[in-house]
């Protein structure tokens, strides 16, 4: 018999990717867990507009919003109950939850809150230390990154493996993103700040990698894997029926991602782990 699982999901109060969080969700719920959001203040949270309805992008940029059945996963989830009332970030330590899910989304302006947040990094570093379930997904893997333990002084992902939003990926999606938004030609280049280099970016690959025990254990699609063209294009999504597009790394309890592409299969991979089946 699978048991219900209690996942915290925290969010930002804007910017989150909507396909990471709303198929999540949706996932999870439908297998019988439950999902307690948490936000900065205890309010709903908004993911990035320009993700879920392309506003101000040419036709061909709607490409990198999020497709249909992930907007109908955000419209639902903008009516549920645990949505509409979360938890304040304040509220987190004394929180009992079973499994921990981290979100990324595309835009520093608003998810810097999130990605900085010393309050959620001592949620990761105590999810594992008792060795819970954690899934973390794009962005999400940074904010695992950055929590450092006070015993070894190291990041909670030393010594595991891992994947997240490769250099590929983000070089893809800033290539095309400044040409379509020459306004605002870093949109898809958020972490100057975050980094730690106020003149200068660094991808998400990079932070993650030296922040593991050796640059082996940050694991991307191997070159000869089946369908690695979809697998790595930028184009191609996994979905409800098909996981052949996504790719994620399971170490022991710990779950990663690289993008909303993977996000179907890697919430029924996290729903697994966290009902046993």
């Amino acid at each position: 018999m699978l048991r219900m699982a209690n996942v915290l999901l925290p969010i930002p109060s804007r910017d989150f990717d909507p396909t990471e969080v709303a198929v999540s969700w949706r996932v999870l719920t439908a297998r019988g867990h439950h999902v307690t959001f948490a936000s900065p203040d205890g309010r709903p949270g908004s993911a990035d507009d320009l993700m879920v309805t392309g506003r101000g992008l040419p036709f061909f940029g709607r490409l990198l919003r999020a497709n249909a059945d992930a907007r109908r996963d955000y419209a639902a989830l903008q009516h549920s109950p645990s949505f509409l009332s979360p938890l304040s970030w304040s509220e987190l330590e004394g929180a009992a939850y079973d499994g921990l899910l981290l979100p990324g989304g595309h835009r520093a302006r608003g998810m810097i809150e999130y990605l900085e947040s010393p309050q959620i990094q001592q949620v990761v570093l105590a999810s594992f230390t008792a060795d819970k379930p954690i899934g973390a997904i794009c962005h999400g893997v940074l904010v695992a990154a950055r929590s450092i333990s006070p015993v070894t002084g190291r990041s909670v992902l030393h010594g595991r493996q891992t994947t997240a939003l490769t250099w590929q990926l983000e070089k893809t999606a800033w290539a095309i993103g400044r040409r379509i938004r020459f306004w605002d030609p870093n949109y898809y280049r958020t972490y100057m700040e975050e980094a730690g280099q106020p003149s200068g970016y660094m991808s998400v690959q990079q932070e993650v990698t030296r922040a593991l025990a050796q640059p082996g254990d940050f694991l991307d699609v191997p070159p000869d894997a089946p369908d690695y063209r979809r697998k790595t294009g930028g184009r191609a999504r996994d979905s409800n029926d098909d996981g052949g597009p996504a790719w994620v790394v399971r170490d022991g309890n710990y779950l990663s991602a690289r993008w909303p592409g993977d996000a179907h299969t890697f919430a029924r991979t996290l729903a697994s782990m966290l009902d046993g089946s």
